[in-house]
């Protein structure tokens, strides 16, 4: 059993390879056998290259765009309309109850919070 006290072996060099053995290699260029290319290797011939001309066509983009605000109040173009119960939904939900509820919805109004204006 080995101590962590001891120290590791000393690392020394591989032996060097012998002279000429990488004369002709080029960094990129595919690696040559002796005695020909290695079992079982098929060369693959890929087709030339042929480019084609490409035709892009560019819309002009409309200047003039509206930005429609869902909600907004069509009168003044400002206040969003809000939802509003009137006096005869909310005393047809108290009276009629459970059934009164669903009159008030149905009778419900939007009202504009900026000017004023109320829609049906």
């Amino acid at each position: 059993m080995a101590h962590y006290t001891d120290k590791p072996p000393a690392y020394t060099a591989g032996p060097n390879p012998p002279p000429g053995a990488y004369d002709g290699y080029q960094a990129g260029a595919p690696p040559t056998y002796p005695g020909g290319a290695p079992p079982g290797y098929h060369p693959v011939q890929h087709p030339p290259t042929s480019y084609s001309q490409t035709t892009v066509t560019v819309q002009p983009v409309p200047q003039a765009t509206r930005v429609v605000v869902v909600g907004g109040c069509p009168a003044c173009r400002v206040g969003v309309l809000e939802d509003d119960f009137t006096c005869l939904g909310v005393c047809c939900a108290i009276i009629f109850f459970p059934i009164g509820i669903l009159c008030c919805l149905a009778m419900r109004q939007r009202r504009c919070p900026n000017c004023g204006a109320v829609f049906g």
